[in-house]
């Protein structure tokens, strides 16, 4: 008999995952709280278009997508832009969240992947300390086994043991407070894609984006704020960006996005979060779909060579650990950059890029760049050493850089520590040291 697949939520990750396992056999169904017509936010997302070949399926037609534009970071004091320089081969694509939806979800129903839409989950089924199924508002649903792709505040996440080692709740300085609105396009802007980095020195960004003729605004902030708040924000930036109309064509939400390293522990018996539920969102940008398609490609792949075997967690871990080496070990040190960002007062960061200790040259970060390692390789030794001397200068920004080359380093370490193996006792362990990494500076 066909292994039973519960997938909870309609992300991304679960979709791919849920195709992979239906071409192999297995029996997949999706429980969606949303209608159909209602999946998916009211905007578009930048991620490698090379994510879709991840998980075989063949990219969409070009009138569904654009490539994206440099980025023009500014900080606070907006007196320096520095603008990106992305070879057009690594250009993330720019694509609308539904036509996303659109485009992979019949994919997944050819291969013979069900959904259930409008079905509202509460939390996993639990016995004997196994996830055996989900609960509905229209009762228990069982299977062999729960792929979590109901995102950063999954109720099914939420409510497993605290014994598992499974960070349940969002941490501070872990996820964006964000107001995303698409305005008419009132003028030609001078930056196709503005981003301002502590905004109005405060702890956060925005953006003002030229987008397939409207002006798309982001206010992002580490702090909660309502609808008020952010139109407030937009009139103020309205003076510097004449390109902001005062029509609101779509959007106007506001909503949480993670921005934080990838979960600690990934399984657990009968269970395996993928996607925001696991956070595999990139740190800084909060960008996750190419990297929640990639993983979806290593948790199919483990499962199917383990088709025959019960899923516990000796087994996903398989999961967990191919995870890590191929990904989640790149994007964990990245999460110690954003935590010392957080914690720059504007000042802070004006002298960042007043004293060229962050130029252009950083900000290069492309669709195949999201890595550690990628990062260091930004600067020669002769120009690093500059900027080491003009940040070292700066009595206040200094142990804030030290504290995040020293977090770093502990991160890189502890994640190739990780066990190959499940273990309990050794992967506790592990999981609590991985999360001391990322304790936020303040």
């Amino acid at each position: 008999m066909a292994k039973r697949i519960i997938v909870a939520g309609g992300g991304h990750g679960g979709i791919a995952t849920g195709m992979l396992l239906a071409q192999n056999g297995f029996d997949v169904t999706i429980y969606e709280k949303n209608s159909r017509e209602n999946m998916g936010h009211d905007w578009t997302d930048a991620f490698d278009r090379k994510a879709f070949a991840a998980v075989g399926i063949p990219m969409p037609d070009k009138s569904l997508y654009y490539l994206k534009h440099d980025i023009t970071f500014y900080s606070p004091a907006e007196r320096t832009s520095l603008k990106q320089s992305i070879p057009e081969d690594q250009l993330e694509i720019n694509m609308e969240r539904k036509d996303i939806y659109d485009h992979i979800i019949p994919f997944a129903e050819k291969a013979g992947v069900k959904f259930v839409y409008n079905c509202n989950i509460e939390g996993p089924v639990i016995e004997k300390n196994k996830v055996v199924g989900i609960k509905t508002y229209n009762g228990e649903i069982r299977g062999d086994l729960v792929i979590d792709a109901c995102g950063a505040n999954s109720p099914v996440r939420r409510n497993l043991p605290e014994e598992t080692g499974i960070q349940r709740e969002i941490g501070p300085y872990e996820q964006f407070r964000a107001y995303r609105a698409f305005y008419n396009k009132a003028a030609e802007p001078k930056d196709k894609y503005k981003v301002i980095l502590l905004a109005e020195y405060e702890k956060g960004i925005s953006w003002v984006v030229d987008n397939n003729g409207y002006t798309d605004v982001l206010i992002g902030k580490f702090y909660d704020f309502d609808i008020n708040k952010a139109n407030e924000i937009v009139d103020r930036l309205r003076p510097a960006n004449n390109n902001i109309g005062t029509e609101l064509v779509r959007g106007g939400h506001i909503l949480n996005i993670p921005v934080r390293q990838p979960l600690g522990i990934l399984v657990t018996d009968g269970y395996a979060a993928i996607g925001d539920s696991a956070f595999m969102t990139t740190p800084i940008i909060g960008s996750g779909i190419a990297n929640t398609l990639k993983a979806s490609k290593i948790l199919a792949e483990s499962l199917i060579a383990n088709k025959d075997k019960e899923y516990t967690i000796d087994v996903l871990w398989d999961y967990q650990r191919d995870f890590y080496v191929k990904m989640g070990a790149g994007l964990a040190p990245i999460a110690c950059i954003k935590l010392m960002i957080s914690s720059l007062t504007g000042e802070d960061l004006d002298y960042f890029v007043d004293n060229h200790i962050l130029t252009a040259k950083n900000m290069a970060i492309g669709a195949e760049s999201n890595n550690i390692k990628a990062v260091a390789q930004l600067s020669t030794f002769p120009v690093f050493c500059k900027k080491m001397y003009n940040l070292f200068k700066n009595k206040t920004v200094a142990p804030k850089f030290t504290k995040m080359v020293t977090s770093m380093g502990k991160a890189i370490v502890v994640s190739a520590m990780m066990p190959r193996k499940y273990n309990k006792k050794k992967a506790l362990k592990w999981v609590k040291n991985y999360n001391k990494c990322f304790k936020p500076y303040n």
